[in-house]
């Protein structure tokens, strides 16, 4: 039978029409079941406290609830590969930092490769980090202190939440950069570190503002630079280490990702709530108060950022001969 051919073209249009529609149809149905942010840290800590912000607004406004799950170990490294184990249906995420960037150079045998096999989802936002001193410490600026390095090479003690942790290759970054040398003396934790710093076992610190932003303010602590390329509201006086060092620009980062596979429409559609989410001004305003910069991106933009600091570790871990404890 021959079919006239505007009833043809009208069929043709229809069944090239279907796939997309059926795209469209997948993304709106989606969720229908609660959505886990598995991290890979404690409760209580800023990450965590990130995720719980950001689930709370998605379950009121999508309809499902955003549910965290905390698996900390292994530097992150669990909650990755719980991820990359779980469906690619998009109800199982992961929420992404500079530990796993840092991660995939630094452990040799992962069971995962991290840009394979996490799809980026979104990009939540940027939290510098503080350069700190002990009070007692001579150097008033960053010019100061790495002038005080180099005529004492190997008599400053560098602090650190642990090896391989982004406050160590932080500041491994500003010993290659600087040209100093400074002997890492890591601590076991947060609480650790500061102890050591506040205590003059250790002289400089390189640490989230969030972390240290108290013992600022009430002169325990001295704040010589901050690691981003511009100055922070936060600390409004304290010049970005980047004056000194030209090109020093390091601030961890926090986005979702996903199982590799997991569809388009519905990375897509994560990506629109959470980039939402991030223009309310409340959602904001936290962020700023926990020392994060709201950064939206679209996924796309965000899986060149997660290969851009991936790389960008792996060199420093590579000149400073990083191994994992």
């Amino acid at each position: 039978m021959k079919i006239p051919r505007r009833r043809f073209l009208h069929l043709a249009a229809g069944v090239a029409a279907f796939p997309a529609a059926a795209r469209i149809a997948r993304a709106e149905a989606f969720p229908t079941r609660p959505v886990r942010l598995i991290i890979g840290f404690n409760a209580g800590g800023a990450p965590d406290v990130v995720a719980r912000l950001l689930c709370q607004w998605l379950s009121e406004r999508v309809g499902q609830n955003f549910l965290v799950e905390n698996r900390p170990g292994a530097g992150g490294n669990i909650a990755a590969e719980a991820v990359v184990r779980a469906p690619p249906d998009g109800y199982t995420l992961l929420q992404v930092g500079s530990p796993n960037f840092i991660n995939a150079a630094l452990y040799k045998d992962l069971k995962f490769n991290f840009l394979r096999d996490i799809a980026p989802v979104a990009s939540i936002g940027r939290n510098p980090f503080v350069m700190v001193v002990n009070p007692a410490f001579p150097a008033k600026t960053v010019a100061a202190f790495i002038a005080y390095a180099k005529a004492n090479p190997g008599q400053i003690n560098m602090t650190s939440t642990g090896t391989g942790n982004l406050t160590h290759v932080i500041g491994e970054l500003f010993k290659i950069m600087a040209g100093v040398d400074m002997l890492h003396v890591p601590g076991r934790g947060e609480m650790q570190a500061q102890s050591d710093l506040l205590a003059g076992r250790a002289q400089v610190m390189f640490d989230p503002i969030v972390s240290s932003l108290g013992y600022i303010r009430g002169g325990q602590l001295r704040a010589l630079g901050v690691t981003g390329a511009t100055r922070v509201p936060a600390l409004p006086d304290v010049p970005s280490v980047s004056e000194t060092v030209p090109g020093f620009d390091v601030t961890g980062a926090i986005g979702i990702g996903a199982p590799r596979g997991t569809p388009a429409e519905v990375t897509g559609y994560l990506n629109g709530k959470v980039n939402a989410a991030l223009a309310d001004p409340a959602i904001k305003a936290r962020l700023n108060d926990l020392g994060f910069v709201p950064t939206p991106m679209s996924a796309a933009d965000f899986g060149a950022f997660m290969a851009a600091q991936t790389e960008q570790w792996a060199k420093v871990i590579q000149a400073a001969n990083i191994k994992p404890e």
